[in-house]
């Protein structure tokens, strides 16, 4: 099974071959993908040594580095696009993903100019029951009224945000 990084590495990769400096650079804190979702240079290269011993990437070849060795260039796999475009269009399982899974799938989805519509309406369907239920009043008390609070007013954010996304808000 692959971790988010993973799959972060795999839809870079997607978008053109390249090679492992490149992909850190995207998923440094300040790359265009980093703010995010960082992943670390040396999960970077785990990652790609997972996808290429998956199947899911491919060496291409070679370039010069432009400072120590050449650096191999990599692309996917025909079954590794399959992955990433399945990736992509899975919503996240839990709200607490949001921030982080699913801003990513969005990001990923915006750099390749793809549309996140089917997406936003996918994920609103998956959380219809967590929307519907989240608005009982538990009336808990002490910690557990916190929590309660806490989760609603979580899951009433996510409920707009992604409602903000759909075709008709905009």
């Amino acid at each position: 099974m692959l971790s988010t990084a993973d799959h972060a590495v795999l839809c870079i990769v997607a978008e053109a071959p390249t090679h492992g400096w490149a992909v850190v650079r995207v998923l440094a804190a300040d790359g265009p993908v980093g703010s995010v979702w960082t992943v670390p240079r040396a999960v970077v290269y785990r990652s790609l040594a997972t996808l290429t011993a998956a199947g899911l990437l491919e060496p291409s070849g070679e370039e010069p580095g432009s400072r120590g060795p050449s650096r191999t260039v990599v692309r996917v796999s025909r079954s590794g696009r399959t992955s990433a475009r399945r990736w992509l269009e899975t919503p996240v399982r839990h709200v607490r993903d949001v921030r982080s899974e699913l801003l990513l799938k969005l990001a990923l989805l915006d750099r390749v100019g793809r549309p996140h519509d089917a997406l936003v309406a996918r994920q609103l369907e998956v959380f219809g029951p967590v929307f519907a239920s989240v608005g009982e009043d538990r009336s808990g008390v002490g910690f557990a009224a916190v929590h309660d609070r806490w989760r609603r007013e979580q899951v009433g954010a996510v409920e707009r945000f992604l409602r903000s996304l759909s075709p008709g808000a905009r």
